[in-house]
């Protein structure tokens, strides 16, 4: 037969070394405390990948925790049935030597007794016995010093049979205190039920929420990727788009450079030529011999002949200009 050490030892989490409280568990079977788990899958959720504590059984959907209703019972049972020393710390009142923790609790005697005076101990139905406590005193009526045996449900109260007879609860509607308190157990147990029945409700609203947190996080973190990679392609063609323009600036500035050099090339031609015209006609001034200067040729206007290919240059740098800058057609 196993030990309460030995049990103990069962009903420990393995995450947080404790008994288990509120007690869950995965679909591998393994039990956990529902805070400490919850707590694991919450630092495992980032890495998109959920694994148990104990065997290592890796899920890609974050489990859903199952309370484990039967390991609670035993959880409470446990808890309120040990009776080592170290947890309640009573003991057997006839056990002067040594201390030896206590059983049974007798509201008579207002003692507590370990197994063995337990066994010597009076039978008689007046010596009632209780689970072991150290509030001996509140178990007797503080009036008539009588063990409290009845509920007044008028007054809810505890009470003695002498209350019942001569007291202030005589006439009332009153039950056995046992009677009373199983009553108040099974109302106790019904709230507790529809408070699991609405936990389990509101657990099971909570992982639908995060689901849909789960799959708006994907579908925000998919459309992110499309709208990046659009922008990058934008900026792509944006660049390429730039060098190209530039570029064409570029050719179409040396071919305008090439065409203004070629007309100045051609100015300075014509300015060495109307130098050397001046200075023809600055001798012909400069003369005396009026028979000389009269048989000179006319040449005409020559002012006139140069407005008219100064216009006639300046034309034509205006469309080799206009002619590089058009915008081409594709």
């Amino acid at each position: 037969m196993a030990s309460a050490a030995d049990l103990r030892e069962e009903l420990d989490c393995s995450i947080c070394l404790s008994i288990y409280t509120d007690p869950v568990n995965l679909r591998c079977g393994h039990n956990f405390c529902r805070v400490c788990i919850d707590r694991v899958l919450d630092t495992q959720e980032e890495a998109g990948a959920y694994t148990c504590p104990d065997c290592r059984a890796e899920c890609e959907e974050r489990p859903a925790l199952q309370r484990n209703i039967t390991l609670c019972n035993i959880v409470g049972s446990f808890l309120s049935t040990r009776s080592d020393q170290e947890e309640t710390g009573i003991f057997c009142t006839y056990c002067i030597h040594s201390p030896v923790p206590a059983a049974k609790s007798c509201l008579l005697c207002e003692a507590s007794l370990c197994d063995n005076h337990l066994r010597v101990h009076s039978k008689s139905a007046e010596h009632a016995l209780c689970d072991v406590t150290t509030a001996l005193g509140n178990r007797k009526c503080s009036v008539h010093k009588k063990i409290l045996e009845y509920y007044c449900t008028e007054d809810a109260a505890c009470i003695c049979v002498s209350c019942c007879l001569i007291g202030k609860h005589r006439g009332h509607q009153v039950e056995s205190l046992d009677e009373a308190f199983k009553k108040k157990k099974e109302k106790w147990r019904n709230i507790l039920q529809k408070l699991t029945t609405k936990r389990a409700e509101t657990e099971k609203r909570v992982q639908r929420l995060q689901e849909r947190r789960r799959k708006d996080q994907r579908k925000a973190a998919r459309v992110t990727e499309r709208v990046t990679a659009l922008f990058r392609d934008i900026r792509r063609q944006l660049e390429d788009l730039e060098k190209r323009v530039l570029s064409e600036i570029s050719r179409q500035e040396q071919r305008v450079s090439l065409s203004v050099s070629d007309l100045i090339q051609q100015l300075e031609i014509k300015k060495d030529e109307l130098s050397g015209k001046m200075r023809h006609i600055e001798e012909l001034c400069n003369m005396s011999d009026p028979v000389t200067v009269l048989q000179e040729p006319d040449t005409g206007d020559l002012c006139d002949t140069e407005d008219t290919e100064r216009h006639d240059i300046q034309e034509l740098i205006c469309q080799q200009v206009h002619h590089c800058l058009r915008p081409k057609s594709h």
